[in-house]
């Protein structure tokens, strides 16, 4: 402290004492300082230190620019109510003035929104930071008064650098929709496995408790399923589905030739399930290199994810084997082979031709449908080769339609030329009469579901005749059977049924038994010679349910017959 300083309070200090001894008050802390002062040292240092010293005024106007050095235009001194606390000056400005504030402040604490950093300087060096209240230049120092002269080291500039906290808590609010839209992607994807797993395990037990037989093809409590595994197929087909096989053929070994068509060989074939030595069994339709369109045909129609139906036969992948020259179509494997050979093999029962004709019809309204069993909307596809030979019978006893190699996907996008150029297709013994003289209604997509129902009709015939109800049941004959060659050409049956207006023979000794009577009825109305006049196959899967349904009253009224006269017997009995 100066010497000018020093005189003034050791000067002050002895009018108070003298004061004080005339009123007989002088205490120890007055004795002391008088000594100090006789002795010419700063009474302060021997007594208690004073807190610091700081320019305090509040926001006033100033004429500083931003640059170089300026004072404060303050007038006031404070000694700071703390000992922490140090000097602060801040310098704001806009478009029409300049101002200074200048305090005491504790550098622990923020101030306008800003932690100090620089409150051990000497001097007050402003820096430009981004306050609470807007762009400020802001100093802190500690030493006596330093917070008056403010020296500005670095120009004025508009791009002020925001402080750390900020730049958190802009990052912050900026991440903040994305986290929350990955948490709800997160819970809804979560959600839709427990969905899916519960629906899954509600199917598997509806359908392990209940009886068996098909259901109306208006039932969704299968179809809803998100992948329909079919657990009465000889194949599961879970390797296949988790095999990468883009790139390297699935691992099958051919076992033995099963059928041949047209266009291809099916062979029964070992899906190995490497490390393992287990295998599961699959069917393998072997397609030669130049019937390459055919093999596509067919891949792209079971690609089709609203294809999928318990009547239709399982899909589990194709491939190029370029190394044998071929291309494959993997499937599910039935080992009872196609309708045809069961039906040459064996005779069936009432039962069993209302399961077997029902399941058939079922796939065929699956395919013509423009919709899946739960309402989302699908291409309608007509089969166009239906006959026992392209149907399967899986170890229930259902059907499942086999062979896409002439379907045809009815897209509304497809025009009247392209329809015709797909050309008079099928085998000929199945054709409907529209079909033999090329004469289909290109206007209308539902003729070409009208000529399934017809071959559908003739597959219904043969199952009837080999069915036990009817009476006296022939050997294995298709449909027209003597009438014309075993492999009949398209004139020959042209004649039979364009000409002479033929059709498979339906014996009266049929008509005995209810059910096989409904069934010819259906059978007459889905082979009518007007396409527009025949049932679609959705009908003909309802007829077959409404039998269900009639049968299962007639079972219940016999009962009821039954014991009605066991208890008029009982009766007479007594009487006598």
């Amino acid at each position: 402290m100066d010497l000018h300083r020093l005189s003034s309070l050791c000067w002050g200090t002895f009018v108070i004492s003298t004061v004080l001894m005339v009123r007989g008050g002088v205490g120890e802390f007055d004795v002391l300082t008088l000594l100090a002062c006789a002795g010419g040292m700063d009474p302060l240092q021997n007594s208690f230190h004073l807190n610091q010293l700081c320019m305090f005024c509040d926001t006033k106007p100033s004429t500083c620019n931003g640059t170089d050095a300026c004072g404060s235009s303050c007038n006031l001194t404070s000694i700071c109510e703390k000992p922490d606390e140090i000097c602060v000056a801040i310098w704001r400005t806009n478009d029409s003035s300049n101002t200074i504030e200048t305090m005491c402040h504790c550098p622990s604490k923020p101030i306008y929104g800003i932690m100090l950093d620089d409150y051990n300087n000497t001097k007050c060096e402003m820096k430009a930071r981004i306050s609470n209240t807007g762009p400020i230049h802001i100093c802190s120092c500690n030493e006596e008064e330093c917070n008056n002269d403010l020296l500005f080291t670095t120009p004025l500039s508009p791009g002020i650098e925001p402080t750390n906290n900020q730049v958190v808590l802009v990052i912050l609010v900026s991440l903040l929709p994305l986290l929350v839209l990955a948490v709800l992607v997160i819970a809804s994807f979560y959600w839709y496995r427990i969905y899916r797993r519960r629906k899954l395990d509600e199917w598997k037990t509806k359908k392990q408790s209940k009886r068996k037989g098909p259901k109306s093809p208006l039932d969704c409590s299968d179809a809803c399923a998100i992948m329909m595994d079919d657990d009465r197929s000889d194949s599961s087909s879970t390797h296949a589905n988790n095999l990468n096989h883009n790139t390297d053929p699935l691992p099958i070994e051919l076992d033995l030739q099963v059928g041949k068509g047209r266009f291809a060989e099916v062979y029964k074939a070992k899906l190995r399930q490497s490390p393992s030595e287990q295998f599961e069994t699959v069917a393998v339709k072997i397609f030669p290199y130049e019937e390459y369109a055919s093999w596509k045909n067919e891949k792209e129609i079971f690609s089709d994810i609203d294809l999928k139906h318990e009547n239709i036969l399982h899909f589990l992948t194709g491939e190029e084997r370029k190394v044998e020259k071929q291309y494959w179509l993997i499937t599910a494997y039935h080992p009872w082979g196609n309708l045809q050979e069961y039906l040459t093999r064996h005779l069936i029962s009432w039962e069993d031709l209302r399961v077997l004709g029902c399941s058939m019809a079922r796939g065929v309204a699956h395919l013509h449908s423009d919709h899946t069993t739960c309402g989302r909307p699908k291409v309608p596809i007509v089969h166009r080769d239906l006959k026992s030979s392209n149907v399967l019978v899986k170890n229930d006893l259902t059907c499942c339609l086999c062979d896409f190699g002439l379907a045809l996907r009815l897209d509304n996008s497809l025009s009247v030329d392209e329809l015709a150029n797909s050309g008079q297709v099928g085998t000929a013994r199945y054709m409907a009469p529209e079909v033999l003289e090329s004469r289909i209604n290109l206007e209308n997509i539902e003729s070409f579901k009208q000529t399934d129902v017809y071959s559908m009709a003739l597959v219904l015939w043969e199952i009837t005749s080999r069915c036990n109800a009817i009476g006296e049941v022939k050997d294995y004959e298709p449909p027209f059977g003597s009438k014309v060659r075993e492999h009949p050409c398209v004139e020959s049956m042209k004649d039979n049924v364009l000409r002479d207006r033929g059709r498979p023979e339906i014996p009266n000794s049929w008509m005995k038994h209810q059910g096989v009577a409904t069934v010819c009825a259906t059978i007459n109305e889905c082979w009518d010679h007007d396409p527009e006049a025949r049932l679609t196959a959705q009908c003909v899967a309802e007829r077959f349910n409404e039998m269900e349904d009639d049968l299962d009253k007639l079972s219940t009224c016999s009962s009821s017959e039954e014991k009605i006269l066991e208890d008029c017997a009982v009766s007479m009995s007594d009487d006598k």
